[in-house]
């Protein structure tokens, strides 16, 4: 690339003497030859060329200057011309003639003529086959010069200072200028580029389908029409800049969107924002500053300034030293959402001498976010050095290193011990504070946000003083003065404010500089409205760095737009008391359309030097020409509600309306204000306020209709035959693209997602399909990326691939991605047996999470969908829908999932509101049919209505653009069914009386009408048996249409409360089966089966519901009607009303089939039990509940004496259903005895499922089947490996040991083998005994130098299994290799010892390799410390030990209201039930050939050869050897701890022991107890904080059931350890409970 200036001539009247000509662009002048004079006329005619290595920009300027030269005095100033490179980037090429400046601006009776080439390597087309070394026609020229003469007098017109002002404003001109480098010619960019290369960036080569999107914006193109464009009629392109790299890449964009779709009711946490994230919760930040080096300075006292937030905090002065050492811990305690969690900045400042009242000179900082602290593995990172750099001196490099810990840890979140890092930890450079992925050599990098322009703003101010002024002196003003306010990396700008206006206009950009990678990811964008008092946010958007950027090899730098920032929030009325306040900030769904923002963020690296100190500048920018950017579409909404059902009571007084909007298009009650400044007329069409439509071109509201009801449970809108419809006419910009992609890599999720269900169910069943269910699951995945990527592959050859240039690099990244998957899917596919079934869809969910990551785009489309329910003038309940769900395209795979069909939507209150026990409850359940598309596809609008309505003349004139819809659809075709619901039962529902249970009953609602079960008392397992019975349900629509698509059935459950009106438990979804008129009920579909729907409370899981739905087609014409026969009424005790008739059980034929089943329970203990009404508890019973039936344990006389019961083992046989999947759930329920027959209830524990519970017997038949099996792979095995050592020549060298296995040596025979084995092992023993006998430093070896070399050993094995298990996933990835990790996995690549395989030519290198390795060569070797045996962890939670719990299990018995509050649910625990059950069929099969856990045989009980539940008397060590992070209580950052442990009444205090300012201190004590089980079963470690003055204050505790771990088998084997000490004077080693 190159830029080339031809300097023609000079015409300068009346100016004597030599002149001569300097050109300068990017800081590189050139000078022209001298021109003598000769007259006025100066002819030069040279040329001037500037190599480039990266494009042209188009806010670029080459300035001239022409000076009058003397020998002997310096050179004077004639004039000067400075002229932007606009029309150069968009052409190629410029020629002109104009007018001299002078040093005032002023213009000079003197002119200059010039031309200009640019050229692009691979853009001669683009550029008209103009070459700079090529003449052109004087013809041509002289057109040329007349059209580009006329243009510049137009904009001189604008703006005559201009040239003076770029001149004058040299610094800001730089600033604005782009080029990284300036002052440097080829061998600079060359330089830039490798630094480039350095951090992983790579430029391709750039097609000629690639524009900047600013140059094009500012230059204005015309819009292309359409989305695919031919190749030969694309817009002329430029090359790009350094900010914006073109670049390909392998790895994936996080895409966060933190915008929240339509509430469902499974919550899935890659659709929509987590509702956790937005709820406050209980953070820690720890940071440990460990020490520093190389510190720049001498004699200086560094103290470190450590701050989160707006909290800070500071280590202890080291004097006279720049290396000084701190080890210094400080915790940060937050309670809020994460998503503000995250914005929180880390700043990690070293401070010379820092005074009482000054804080010191900064030596250096560095910043980090939460947010990428948070994303690092196990949330830390662990003696990182973090670089040090002054942001005002960045060309002095590095400032030191800071060595320290940083970790982020969540309520119930536990801390980890990171693994040892293979890297010396004194290696800074291989120690850096940096994510993964991240380059050690970060560059400078500014971060450019451009604010172009806002409108669509809502009021802010109270109009009343407005209309007062308004009569007095009829001004008129826009009630809210808009502001921009930008944050990054702990800074803040802010664009200048517009007063009165509700569509401002700033073309204003915000600078910050930076790091490049930067360590934080988030940028907040915020319209603000500014006020007097206080600044009101109108509304904020966040923007992820990873998701408008790659940090791949084909990569590129963060790039955004410029496009569109919706904003949503509160509601747009304004009001001094906003409730909905905190939307706007952010924080929760927007519930309301606010504005939109035109934003483009582009990043420039630089390694210049003379760049501005970190900080943020504000700078003016070019305007851009929106029409060029993306052309403006008219788009149609269209909305037909079928029914409006479930609307609360409360608002059945008044009459209801719906109002349909997008953006501000439809909003009837506060939407658009009309501003009072008039946009200029030239500008008018760049300018296009869509969301300010007339209200003409839509109709968003549908008739006022008051409410109906049949039971006055719920109120319905009588939609019986014509149903109103809703549309919306706006213009918005064609971003389609962006939506399409987003879908069509959607519905691959989907599809992929269905597949691994299915698998996941299979290979659960052990089904033997499930290996052909995973191949087909990858099958359809390679389908479906091969579509995708013959869809998109055509519009990458156009302008339709992208209108910015985060758009067309996101597009070849989904592109290759896709392409990648598939080819992995494909390889996958091919690896699939039944013996790697499991981690082969381990593999396939990963793809999963990775196609995930690219369904949403960062650069809004189209304004989200709103749709309000509008009672007495007020707003009461909507919701919220995305324009990619609904958008219509002609290729089917591009339309949104929700076009064009009919859906279910439950409205929800807005804010606050809808969250809690206030949002449990629907407002208004919609049957809604919607489509939305360009206003030229409108002739679709009506093709996916359910068919059987009147085609009226509305719907016949749809082809026609401007035609209006129907308001009202009226149906001819209705359908009438009888629905029964046959509710069986629900298990695991949530306790909402005080004693922990409820009194369940379940409303079903179909349609408008509503039904009831019975009340089932004291129970979250109720089994109701009831059939209701619906008989006149009206569905509009095809028959056939119905089937496929059914109206969904509602089921809720309530607690009835004997005062007061029922709680809400939750709400459950189904489909019902429908069987038409022209069916017979007969199997295999009639009758169905009845199936599990989950019911749930909010986002909250509440519980299961058994039932199944059947909506049975009926002819009203006919009085008696052809269906199944109803059974016959329940006996029921209570009197049949009017209201509730007769009973109806659910009929045999659709119940589950039962068998005999015995359930044999061992009843053990009862611990920790609470009192119960201020009464301790005595006299517990437990009670085992299944199906109605009730197994009673005995009771316990006095709990205090003995807590166990006297008879542990009971029994119960009782019916239960075959099919495990409708098991009941067993309710464990604790009662107290009390005097005078009295019952008090304790606490309850459900068990939802008996599947951990039920044996399965094997019997001697399958035994030997499956034995014969075993031995039949084995065998395939051995011929496999002797098939596999015949070809090899190899021996295997156990590395572990000093014993060498020969595998094969070749002309060996196996006699000289055995030898050889026999004399290595006695050579092994002698001299091993003999090294052991000589040593004195194993003599010195105290149980703290193996305590510290265990830990090592354990950091050790840590890492080893992280980097097998990474090299495992690592051959699943790379399926292209499959036969390799296939042999490699026969070969047996899991073996416990690592072996290293030598290849041998013959027999005398493989005996001077064995001699190498034989005993006598390895003499002097030290033998190995006997090392402890230490668990990263709780000894319940290692999986070898299965948490103590093989014959005795603890249930947590559970009392008091479940609220979703933590801590409140924490304390519903009220004691612990400690026992066992066991579920089998009865009697057990003859020929069984297994045995109970204890080795008895089960036909004579399970639970044999128990120990005696009587008291025993133990006694009990404690080693407390140290403590590790504890938190800080003093204000010196420190802690005093000491221990005190309790084990029953006793209690051990240490605090004469504490240990002074520590967070990790050592304590190495010893405590012994004399204690009884099980009374005193319960140890509690507890660390307090010793205080001089005032009470101790406790730091944490710990407890440990001793009782589990007493009664365990693996007592007699945890802690032994591998080897035992030869020598008497060792210190004895200790079991540690």
């Amino acid at each position: 690339m190159s830029l080339v200036v031809r300097l023609k001539d000079f015409f300068l009247p009346k100016c004597k003497g030599d002149k001569l000509a300097k050109i300068e662009f990017r800081g590189v002048a050139h000078t022209s030859r001298l021109m003598t004079d000769s007259g006025e006329h100066l002819t030069l005619d040279q040329l001037f060329e500037w190599p480039i290595g990266r494009p042209i920009e188009p806010e670029e300027t080459v300035s001239v200057a022409l000076v009058l030269h003397s020998r002997l005095l310096p050179d004077r100033s004639i004039g000067h011309y400075i002229f932007p490179l606009q029309k150069v980037v968009k052409e190629g090429k410029l020629s002109l003639r104009d007018s001299l400046l002078d040093n005032n601006a002023k213009t000079l009776p003197a002119t200059l003529s010039l031309e200009v080439r640019y050229t692009v390597p691979g853009a001669d087309e683009s550029l008209d086959g103009w070459s700079p070394d090529e003449g052109m026609d004087e013809e041509r020229l002289l057109v040329d010069i007349q059209q580009n003469i006329a243009n510049l007098e137009k904009s001189l017109t604008s703006n005559e200072r201009r040239a003076s002002w770029s001149h004058e404003q040299a610094s800001t001109s730089r600033m604005i200028d782009k080029s990284p480098a300036p002052g440097r010619k080829r061998s600079s960019a060359l330089r830039s580029m490798r630094s480039l290369i350095r951090l992983g960036k790579q430029r391709p080569p750039r097609d000629a389908s690639s524009e900047d999107e600013e140059r094009a914006l500012l230059q204005g193109r015309s819009a292309v029409d359409g989305l695919v464009t031919p190749v030969g009629e694309q817009a002329s392109s430029r090359a790009g800049s350094e900010s914006s790299l073109e670049s390909d890449n392998d790895s994936l964009l996080d895409l966060n969107s933190v915008d929240v779709t339509k509430k469902r009711l499974r919550v899935s946490h890659y659709q929509r924002t987590p509702p956790n994230l937005l709820k406050s919760q209980d953070f820690q930040l720890c940071i440990t500053i460990i020490e520093a080096r190389q510190l720049a300075g001498l004699n200086m006292d560094p103290v470190v300034c450590v701050q989160a937030g707006d909290q800070k905090k500071y280590t202890s002065v080291k004097e006279s030293t720049n290396c000084p050492y701190y080890n210094e811990y400080f915790v940060f305690d937050f309670h809020m959402p994460p998503m503000m969690l995250f914005d929180k900045i880390i700043t990690l400042s070293v401070l010379h001498s820092r005074k009482i009242f000054a804080s010191g000179t900064l030596v250096g900082l560095f910043k980090i976010d939460l947010k990428t602290v948070f994303d690092a593995p196990d949330h830390q990172f662990y003696h990182k050095w973090a670089l040090l750099s002054d942001p005002d001196d960045f060309a002095g490099g590095p400032k030191g290193y800071l060595k320290c810990d940083i970790s982020v840890i969540g309520k119930g979140d536990s801390v980890k011990v990171p693994p040892k890092s293979e890297k010396d930890e004194d290696d800074i450079e291989a120690n850096l504070l940096l994510p993964e992925g991240v380059p050690v050599e970060r560059q400078r990098a500014r971060f450019i946000v451009r604010i172009y322009r806002a409108d669509g703003l809502p009021k802010m101010n109270s109009s009343i003083m407005a209309n007062v002024k308004r009569a007095f002196t009829g001004e008129v003003k826009d009630l809210v003065d808009p502001y921009v306010q930008v944050s990054f990396a702990g800074l803040t700008g802010k664009t200048s404010v517009k007063k009165n206006c509700y569509a401002p206009v700033w073309n204003e950009q915000i600078v910050f500089s930076e790091m490049f990678p930067p360590l934080c990811q988030r940028l907040k964008i915020q319209l603000r409205d500014n006020d007097q008092v206080n600044n009101t946010i109108i509304g904020t958007h966040f923007i992820d760095l990873k998701t408008i950027s790659n940090d791949g090899e084909k990569g590129f730098l963060p790039t955004f737009g410029p496009a569109f920032i919706h904003l949503y929030g509160s509601t747009r009325d304004y009001s001094l008391l906003d409730e909905h306040a905190n939307l706007n900030s952010g924080l929760g769904e927007g519930v309301s359309y606010r504005a939109r923002l035109m934003v483009a963020i582009r990043t420039e690296i630089t390694d210049n030097i003379d760049i501005a100190p970190s900080g943020v500048e504000v700078e003016p920018s070019y305007p851009i020409t929106e029409s060029n950017y993306g052309k403006n579409e008219e788009y149609f909404l269209f909305a037909s509600i079928m029914d409006a059902t479930m609307i609360e009571k409360k608002l059945g007084d008044k009459p209801l309306f719906f109002e349909l909007s997008m953006g501000n298009a439809g909003n009837s009650l506060d939407g658009h204000n009309s501003s009072s400044q008039e946009i200029d007329e030239e500008e008018g069409d760049d300018y296009l306020d869509n969301v300010s439509a007339d209200s003409a071109c839509w109709q968003s509201t549908t008739p006022p209709v008051k409410p109906m009801t049949h039971d006055r449970l719920y109120y319905f809108l009588p939609y019986w035959d014509d149903k109103p419809c809703m549309y919306v006419r706006s213009v918005w910009p064609d971003y389609r693209r962006r939506m399409y992609n987003s879908n069509i890599i959607m519905r691959i999720v989907e599809k992929l997602e269905e597949g691994l269900l299915e698998s996941n169910l299979q290979i659960e069943a052990d089904s033997p399909n499930m290996e052909k269910t995973l191949k087909q699951t990858l099958e359809d995945l390679v389908f479906g990326c091969g579509k995708y990527l013959s869809i998109s592959r055509c519009y990458l050859q156009g302008t339709a691939a992208g209108k910015t240039k985060l758009d067309r690099e996101r597009m070849k990244l989904c592109v290759r991605e896709i392409e990648h998957m598939a080819s992995l899917a494909r390889n996958l596919k091919a690896l699939v047996t039944k013996n790697t079934i499991k981690e082969r869809y381990k593999t396939t969910q990963s793809y999963l999470q990775r196609l995930r990551y690219l369904t949403e785009d960062p650069q809004h489309a189209l304004p989200d969908i709103f749709l309000w329910l509008v009672s007495g003038g007020k707003r009461v309940a909507y919701q919220r829908l995305q324009a990619k769900d609904l958008i219509f395209s002609v290729v089917g795979e591009e339309s949104g999932k929700d076009c064009g069909k009919v859906q279910t939507l439950l409205l929800k209150l807005p804010g606050k509101k809808g969250i809690g026990a206030s949002g449990w409850v629907i407002q208004a359940k919609l049957r809604i049919y919607f489509w939305l598309g360009l206003t030229k596809h409108k002739k679709n609008f009506v093709t996916g209505l359910p068919a059987g309505y009147e085609v009226a003349q509305e719907i016949r004139n749809a082809e026609r653009p401007r035609a209006l819809p129907p308001s009202v659809i009226h149906f001819t075709d209705k359908h009438y069914f009888q629905l029964r619901a046959h509710m069986y039962q629900a298990r695991s529902l949530i306790g909402s009386d005080a004693s922990g249970l409820s009194d369940p009953y379940a409303q079903v609602v179909a349609g408008e009408w509503c039904k009831t079960t019975q009340v089932v008392d004291e129970t979250l397992s109720p089994t109701w048996d009831e059939l209701l019975v619906f008989p006149e349900l009206m569905v509009c629509g095809l028959g056939e249409e119905i089937k496929k698509e059914p109206p969904n059935i509602v089921i809720e459950i309530f607690d009835q409360d004997k005062v007061g009106k029922s709680e809400f438990i939750g709400r459950a979804m189904a489909k019902p089966h429908v069987k038409l008129l022209s069916e017979p009920y007969e199997p295999p579909r009639f009758p169905p089966k009845l199936e599990w729907f989950e019911i749930h409370r909010g986002p909250d899981y509440a519980g299961e519901l058994l039932a199944m739905f059947e909506m049975l087609e009926v002819d009203p014409g006919q009085l008696e009607f052809e269906l199944p026969a109803l059974p016959s009424p329940k006996d029921c005790l209570i009197p049949m009303t009017q209201d509730v008739g007769p009973i109806l059980p659910v009929p045999p034929e659709i119940r589950p089939t039962l068998s005999k089943y015995r359930i044999e329970v061992l009843f053990w203990g009862l611990r920790d039990v609470k009192r119960v009404h201020l009464l301790t508890v005595d006299k517990p019973r437990v009670d085992i509940e299944c199906a109605g039936h009730i197994l009673h344990s005995s009771v316990i006389t006095n709990a205090k004496r003995n807590p166990n019961f006297s008879t542990p083992v009971k029994f119960i046989d009782l019916e239960l259903p075959e099919q495990e999947l409708y098991c009941p759930p067993l309710t464990i329920r604790v009662v107290d005895c009390r005097s005078f027959g009295r019952y008090t209830l304790v606490g309850t524990h459900m068990i939802n499922s008996i599947h951990r519970y039920l044996f399965n017997p094997v019997t001697k038949k399958q035994r030997e089947a499956e034995e014969r099996k075993k031995s039949a792979q084995l065998l395939n095995t051995a011929d496999q490996l002797a098939n596999s050592i015949s070809t090899s020549n190899y021996i295997i060298l156990d590395t572990d040991d000093t014993n060498i296995q020969l595998s094969k040596l070749a002309h060996t025979g196996p006699g000289t083998l055995q030898s050889k084995r026999e004399k290595t092992e006695s050579n092994r023993k002698r001299k091993m005994s003999m090294g052991a006998a000589t040593d004195d430093d194993e003599d010195s070896k105290d149980w703290w130098t193996k305590y510290f070399a265990s830990v090592e050993a354990m950091i050790e094995e840590t890492k080893e299994a992280k980097k097998e298990e990474q090299e495992r996933e690592n051959q699943q990835n790379g399926a292209a290799c499959g036969q390799m990790a296939e042999a490699s996995s026969s070969h047996g690549h899991h073996e416990e010892k690592k072996k290293i395989k030598l290849g041998f030519k013959s027999a005398g290198n493989a005996a001077k390799m064995a001699n190498k390795w034989s005993p006598k060569a390895m003499k002097h070797a030290k033998p190995k410390t006997a090392l402890l045996k230490i668990f990263p962890s709780e000894l319940e939670s290692q999986p070898e030990f299965n948490t103590f719990k093989e014959w005795l299990q603890t249930f947590d018995l559970l009392r008091g209201k479940k609220t979703g509050e933590e801590t409140e649910d924490e304390s519903r625990v009220v004691g612990k039930f400690k026992g066992n059950i066991k579920v089998y069929q009865w009697p057990l099969p003859k020929d069984i050939d297994d045995h109970t856990i204890m080795g008895f045989d089960p036909q004579y009980g399970f639970f044999q050869g128990l120990p005696s539940s009587d008291p025993i008397h133990v006694l009990v060590r404690v080693y407390v050897v140290k403590g590790t992070d504890l938190h800080p209580m003093d204000l010196n950052g420190k802690a005093d701890p000491y221990v005190v442990l309790q084990l029953g009444s006793k209690r051990i205090s240490d605090k004469e022991h504490y240990i002074s300012k520590q967070l990790n201190p050592v304590f190495g004590r010893c405590f012994e107890f004399e204690a009884t089980f099980p009374q005193d079963s319960l140890l509690t470690v507890q660390v307090w904080d010793w205080d001089l003055v005032g009470s101790d204050d406790l730091i944490g505790e710990t407890r440990i059931d001793l009782e589990n771990r007493f009664y365990t088998r693996h007592r007699a084997t945890c802690g032994l350890p591998n080897k035992y000490e030869e020598y008497a004077s060792r210190i004895a080693i200790s079991l540690i409970l």
